[in-house]
């Protein structure tokens, strides 16, 4: 069964977008796909209409010195996959953007994805001969950031810290890899973190590196609820999870005045999942560390949490040959918080992940679903400072997660292979990358009663939220 109808069987559907409670209908099957035809368009040229939508959407992966496996900055380098373009961008493959565009929160600070006039402009150029057009409609060339420069550099400058993990040498050919070593953190007086970014030091080490877990551990003890929560470290304390890196995502940029507290003496225990590619290579991954003015500490702290799909105490993944199948997990929240982002992470048989909210008064609403969840693409959504769910205290979270074990995946290496958990590639997880933010009680009282609707609700489910209960 396909994931994304068996999600909607199974599911009541809402979205929560700018204060107002949306219904939402089954779309068509040419909806989800993005397969119906666009609206033609006329005298289309790659330097006028194509190019600005490519430096836009595209170059920030295909450009020269970067993984991907062909530039897109020329008409030269783009006109002889014209064909393969019209294809990935019609069906919505690239850019690579899985959120489903018909559930829950569609606002993001970081949305790479097409629009519709801009994948109908790109179809109409392709089926017009794909011409290249005057040189002088080009737009300038984009400055990119190089190899060994920070992404966030250009807005916020160098960062204050830069850590680096010891270095691994990855055969050419051999299993996958857990490497775990440890840094501690070099300062004089405990900083409050307002960013971080982190990446495998070199091209090289980009395409054998899975993903990158800095751990924050710490001596302090647990002050609040909030510090019980889930983050997947598994340690005797708060620090939890400083960051996590995977394709698709190198950093987080935390709220204003909200942030992560390091402190002289902390440790980041680095859990570094490397497989071999057909070449010896040798790399380390590396953290950089943006801080706030000495002195200042911002009023809110934000954990990188690890939402599971499956429940606490069960005995993990069991799936079976050929076959689909599904898994689900409940977390509550401790204390009212808002929620910065939804990053799923899955592997090869993963297909697609929902995170809905249960209210406390039990309505529940869906989040955000991943109807094509790609491996190779492991998404970061970052909400914006108007669309970033705030939940009250006892708001259950629940994440959803569709494993496809089936020829009709084309991931899958084998299909009449049963699945377990595990942390190898061949093997299967499921969890959401969430960055919680956790708020007072009066702080979220303040932030209810600013956000109520403008018009009397009319029934149950619009009274949750004119109470505040979502954003």
């Amino acid at each position: 069964m396909n994931a994304r109808f068996h999600a909607l069987r199974l599911m009541r559907f809402g979205a929560i977008a700018l204060g107002t409670l949306l219904p939402i209908a089954i779309p068509s099957f040419a909806a989800t796909t993005g397969s119906a035809a666009p609206a033609a368009k006329k005298n289309l040229t790659f330097t006028r209409d194509i190019a600005p939508i490519f430096q836009a959407k595209c170059e920030e992966c295909h450009r020269p010195g970067t993984a991907a496996p062909m530039a897109l900055v020329t008409y030269e380098q783009v006109r002889p996959w014209a064909k393969s373009i019209r294809q990935r961008v019609l069906t919505r493959q690239m850019p690579p953007w899985h959120i489903d565009k018909n559930v829950g929160i569609q606002f993001f600070a970081n949305d790479r994805s097409l629009s519709d006039d801009q994948i109908s402009t790109i179809v109409g150029w392709v089926d017009a001969g794909a011409p290249a057009g005057d040189l002088k409609d080009m737009p300038a060339p984009k400055q990119w950031p190089g190899e060994d420069e920070w992404q966030l550099a250009k807005q916020l400058g160098q960062p204050e810290l830069i850590i680096k993990s010891e270095p691994y040498t990855m055969p050419a050919k051999g299993q996958d890899v857990w490497w775990k070593p440890m840094n501690v953190v070099q300062l004089d007086e405990p900083r409050w973190v307002r960013a971080v970014e982190i990446r495998p030091a070199s091209l090289a080490g980009r395409k054998i590196t899975h993903h990158a877990v800095a751990t924050l551990e710490t001596d302090e003890p647990r002050k609040t609820a909030a510090d019980d929560d889930d983050d997947a470290t598994g340690m005797p304390n708060p620090g939890g999870i400083l960051m996590e890196w995977a394709i698709g995502k190198q950093y987080d940029v935390y709220r204003e005045n909200s942030g992560k507290l390091l402190k002289p003496g902390d440790r980041i225990r680095w859990d570094i999942h490397l497989h071999a590619d057909g070449e010896q290579t040798r790399d380390h991954v590396e953290l950089a560390v943006y801080l706030y003015p000495k002195g200042q500490e911002p009023k809110y702290k934000t954990i990188l949490t690890n939402w599971g799909a499956t429940p606490r105490g069960s005995r993990g993944l069991d799936i079976p040959p050929n076959s689909i199948f599904v898994t689900e997990a409940h977390h509550v929240l401790k204390q009212a918080a808002r929620l910065e982002n939804y990053q799923p992470h899955m592997h090869l048989r993963g297909k697609a992940m929902a995170m809905e909210a249960i209210l406390p008064d039990g309505t529940s609403r869906v989040l955000n679903y991943v109807n094509n969840f790609n491996f190779n693409w492991m998404n970061n959504y970052i909400y914006t400072d108007e669309s970033a769910p705030v939940l009250p205290k006892g708001t259950v979270i629940k994440i959803t997660a569709w494993y496809d074990n089936t020829r009709a995946n084309p991931n899958n290496p084998d299909p009449n292979q049963w699945v377990g958990q595990g942390d190898r590639t061949v093997d299967e997880m499921g969890h959401a990358w969430v960055n919680v933010t956790y708020l007072s009680e009066e702080d979220y009282n303040a932030w209810a009663a600013a956000h109520k609707p403008k018009r009397a609700p009319k029934n149950s489910a619009e009274t949750a939220v004119a109470a505040g209960t979502a954003n």
